[in-house]
């Protein structure tokens, strides 16, 4: 049974920095693209950053750009979220997502393409 457990959120204060984990169990991961996404009251779940688990290649969503860094840590089977100089407007349920590599055309900016979803964590940002 495939999980993804997150980690990590909490009350942050602005421009301060916190570390989300997401836990993946179940089966290999090696072949899949591991993704972050957010999900702010009454808004719509957006893309925020993806990783390949095979080879490292990394995307952002502009709004993040410069700010986030995802990583992933293939001993621990776990994948990061690292976030710097966080703003209120980054308050959300941040959600890791798993989807299996199929072609590099693939749109793996969207909720569809991924099978499998943690249950989120929460990150508050307070001005």
């Amino acid at each position: 049974q495939v999980q993804l457990v997150e980690s990590g959120g909490g009350l942050v204060q602005a421009g301060g920095s916190r570390r989300l984990s997401c836990a993946a169990s179940g089966r290999s991961f090696s072949s899949y693209i591991m993704g972050w996404f957010r999900q702010a009251p009454g808004r719509e779940r957006e893309f925020v950053a993806r990783i390949s688990w095979n080879d490292g290649i990394t995307a952002y969503a502009d709004s993040v750009k410069g700010r986030f860094t995802i990583s992933r840590d293939n001993a621990k089977n776990t994948v990061y979220l690292q976030m710097i100089s966080l703003k209120p407007e980054d308050t959300a349920v941040y959600y890791c997502a798993a989807a299996p590599f199929k072609y590099h055309s693939t749109n793996y900016y969207s909720t569809n393409t991924y099978d499998y979803w943690g249950q989120g964590t929460q990150v508050t940002v307070s001005s």
